[in-house]
């Protein structure tokens, strides 16, 4: 993946989702050849000159300050994901080090393990940037049985199954949705953490396989992943649409603890109710955290 490549695409297809009567400007003439603001449109928003904003879509971000930052995501009307996303694209480009810590390396901690597994209620998982799946409490392991068909399986990756496996699009029922917080989250990691090798390996197998994947990475969207409500057609009980919370691991940088729930009494607790049962007369899971078992966990 190349930074200025990413900026140029990134800055482009933004100032095409913004129209001139969106920004509060005239729109003369009736052909115009952009589907967005022009160049000079956004420059003038942003207060700088036209050839430096020029020069910054072409992806020379390196010296851009915070303030010309700040000035060029206004102009763009970015959402909280997208700013984020632009700055880490600076940094980038920089070689400025990363917004957060280095990544987590090596096995995760018996107290995090414990804490995971003692949510016994709802089904839980922590996930790198990659969305690798790196340890599960025992319901997320059933809850994501899907992912996991070789049961000595420690880790699995969420997008790799989504595009590449027959089963994705049947486990995710709401296709597009789920297909585009996929690929705008990897987008988003890619911002974060651009020479993370396994990232980029991921990025290009899911390029070069999937063709839905391709068109998706081509709109350069990104997105925070905090809370919502996921759905799922699961092979042994059926429908379900779960609420979500995912919380980062601050002890553990580009860790995030993912936990599933329904309201009480609702259609999805009682079926959340029969995964719970049906994962009791599974055997138990193989142990997770494993460093000799698993996967390189390395962000970068």
């Amino acid at each position: 993946m190349s930074t200025e490549s990413d900026v140029r695409e990134f800055l482009a297809s933004r100032r095409a989702k913004i129209t001139p009567q969106q920004a509060g400007l005239p729109a003369y003439g009736g052909n115009r050849r952009v589907p967005g603001l022009r160049r000079e449109e956004v420059a003038l928003l942003a207060g700088v000159s036209i050839d430096y904003y020029v020069r910054l879509e072409r992806g020379h971000l390196a010296g851009a300050s915070e303030e010309v930052l700040d000035a060029v995501a206004n102009a763009l009307q970015l959402d909280d994901a997208e700013r984020a996303h632009l700055f880490d694209l600076a940094r980038a480009a920089a070689k400025r080090p990363a917004r957060r810590p280095g990544r987590a390396r090596g096995p995760l901690p018996d107290s995090v393990l414990r804490v995971l597994r003692s949510m016994t209620d709802s089904p839980a998982f922590i996930r790198n940037g990659r969305l690798d799946i790196l340890a599960t409490n025992h319901l997320g392991r059933a809850l994501y049985s899907p992912l996991f068909p070789d049961r000595t399986a420690r880790t699995v990756n969420i997008a790799r199954f989504q595009f590449l496996d027959p089963l994705g699009r049947d486990f995710f029922p709401d296709w597009e949705e789920s297909l585009n917080t996929t690929v705008s989250l990897l987008r988003t990691e890619a911002g974060r953490a651009p020479h993370d090798t396994g990232l980029t390996g991921l990025i290009g197998e899911l390029v070069t396989r999937s063709e839905e994947f391709r068109t998706a990475w081509a709109r350069h969207n990104v997105r925070l992943h905090h809370t919502g409500r996921k759905s799922f057609r699961h092979p042994e009980v059926g429908a379900l649409t779960l609420d979500f919370d995912a919380m980062e691991l601050p002890a553990q940088p580009g860790l995030t603890l993912t936990a599933y729930s329904a309201a009480p009494g609702s259609a999805d607790h009682d079926t959340l109710r029969l995964l719970a049962a049906w994962a009791a007369t599974e055997e138990a899971p193989p142990s997770t955290g494993d460093p000799a078992a698993a996967p390189d966990r390395r962000q970068g």
